[in-house]
């Protein structure tokens, strides 16, 4: 199986000044879960190359097994180096697509009519689209082929009001993810906050904080197993 990967390349955390991007566990625990089972991977973002780390994401309170083991991998960190431009890649070669978190892609992703292309088509064409934490709000446009909100009347979770709220920037993100969600008709729930909790709708499948990354990613792969 080809998994894309699509991670984000925004590195402003609003106007506070302070830098983002993805979210380490995001990235590393699926990353894990693909490779380990032999899949091929492909990493992408908007601008290609280097996507901006989340400085905090690597902090110590926020390292895992896999974050650490991820960090010593050069073939994983070349592969992350050097992601392709997202407009080059060749997105109907894939048979699945999985979005990392992270505050970045509210600001780039959400807003990008490739990225909201390839939901669209991804879905339309059979296969399943994961994302987890932030990504979800990646839906926020995404529309059926009849044209009604993709997540509407979909089970769908994705980073808390809650959530957002303990980490101090309610205020400083564009929308957020839950409220978003609701306003598009989605069967919004959740877990309590920092929790791992995933949704599977179909080929829709979204998980609500980092910690349920690597939970996602193994949905992920039983759903390819089952198609």
């Amino acid at each position: 199986m080809r998994i894309l990967v699509v991670l984000t390349s925004h590195d402003q955390l609003g106007n506070t000044g302070r830098k983002t991007g993805f979210w380490l566990e995001e990235l590393a625990a699926p990353y894990y879960v693909f490779k380990d089972a032999g899949h091929d991977l492909v990493l992408a973002s908007p601008k290609g190359g280097q996507p901006p780390l989340d400085p905090k994401s690597n902090e110590p309170d926020f390292q895992t097994d896999l974050t650490r083991r991820f960090e010593a991998d050069p073939a994983a960190r070349q592969a992350l180096a050097n992601t392709a431009r997202f407009a080059d890649v060749a997105k109907d070669q894939f048979d699945a697509v999985f979005y990392p978190g992270g505050h970045g892609p509210l600001w780039d992703l959400a807003e990008d009519r490739d990225s909201i292309g390839l939901i669209e088509r991804t879905i339309a064409g059979g296969k399943p689209v994961a994302l987890v934490c932030h990504a979800p709000g990646m839906l926020r446009h995404a529309r059926t082929q009849d044209g009604k909100p993709l997540v509407e009347g979909k089970s769908v979770t994705g980073f808390t009001d809650s959530e957002e709220e303990a980490v101090g920037l309610t205020k400083v993100v564009p929308f957020l993810v839950e409220d978003e969600l609701k306003a598009k008709g989605a069967n919004f729930s959740k877990a309590g906050d920092w929790e791992p909790y995933v949704r599977e709708d179909g080929l829709l499948l979204t998980g609500q904080n980092p910690a349920s990354s690597g939970p996602t990613a193994k949905a992920l792969l039983a759903r390819l197993g089952a198609s």
